[in-house]
């Protein structure tokens, strides 16, 4: 099917998501939002679009979205940089398996845009290893900071464990997981301050996706012009 012949594509754009905010710095409240065109009887969402009217001016500035298709496309204003102006946080939904999200956070300072997070850019650099173990171990080793967890798995169950181990606990042959990219990243004010960070969620999974045995959880500050981490835990799932 040629999309760009689909009724979709035909359709004009609507506000998909919309806030009100002073994102450019000069004490005015802005209107911000995003547009998209919707699938007929689906959530699914094409060439989602941001746009910002000064709300001084009466200006308006559409930036693009790289990645501008999905579902559930939101948006949140808070100030995540310290500068005490609101910057934008804009969440897509990708409809896969893994539950993996879009997200972008833009600056819009004196009305110029800036793009300030970048999935991608997080995905690429927060890199993982999951290699099961001897004894009904699974090794998580962060790359990004060279931390090293552990994770039991020795009450997943009699059938799964046999699929994996030997009696004695010893592994039948290696075996690799992996950590998917971003599936949640959310504003919390952790100290306070009104200044936002990021807490970021990545799922560790065994030997497909469905494998679930946790998740990454890190916390990003901003500082010296970026997001760093702050801090980094293994959340596991009780039984």
């Amino acid at each position: 099917m040629n999309i760009y012949n689909s009724p979709a594509s035909r359709s004009q754009p609507s506000i998909v998501a919309f806030a009100q905010g002073d994102v450019t710095g000069d004490g005015v409240s802005d209107y911000v939002y995003l547009t998209g065109i919707k699938t007929p009887d689906s959530p699914f969402t094409q060439n989602i679009t941001l746009h910002v009217k000064d709300g001084r001016t009466g200006v308006s500035t559409s930036i693009p979205l790289r990645e501008n298709v999905g579902y559930n496309p939101s948006l949140f204003l808070g100030d995540f940089t310290g500068d005490g102006v609101a910057d934008i946080l804009i969440s897509i939904a990708t409809g896969g398996s893994g539950g993996t999200m879009y997200y972008y956070v833009v600056s819009f300072v004196g009305n110029k845009a800036k793009l300030i997070f970048d999935f991608n850019v997080y995905n690429d650099r927060y890199q993982y290893d999951v290699t099961y173990q001897d004894n009904y171990k699974v090794e998580i080793v962060s790359k990004v900071n060279n931390e090293k967890y552990i994770i039991d798995i020795s009450t997943r169950g009699a059938e799964y464990l046999s699929e994996i181990y030997y009696g004695n606990g010893k592994l039948k042959k290696p075996i690799t997981g992996f950590v998917n990219p971003l599936s949640g990243l959310y504003p919390v004010d952790f100290d306070s301050n009104k200044v936002y960070e990021l807490l970021a969620y990545q799922k560790i999974a065994g030997r497909y996706n469905a494998d679930s045995l946790g998740y990454i959880m890190n916390t990003l500050g901003w500082n010296d012009n970026r997001f760093v981490l702050q801090n980094q835990y293994v959340a596991i799932f009780g039984s």
